[in-house]
């Protein structure tokens, strides 16, 4: 495995766990994650949107 595939791998890691942390706590909140958040976790942000909480 190359560095660069590597870093690249860890770099995604942090990625989803910082946006599935960011997620809960807006969720635990009561406000609507960020779409960008979202995505990163691979949800729809429309579909997020439908189900009607926020």
């Amino acid at each position: 495995m190359s560095n660069r595939l590597m870093f690249s791998a860890i770099g995604g890691f942090f990625t989803a766990f910082g946006s599935a942390a960011a997620a809960s706590h807006a969720v635990q909140a009561g406000r609507k994650p960020r779409d960008r958040d979202l995505r990163n976790l691979g949800i729809n942000p429309a579909a997020f949107d439908r189900i009607g909480r926020f």
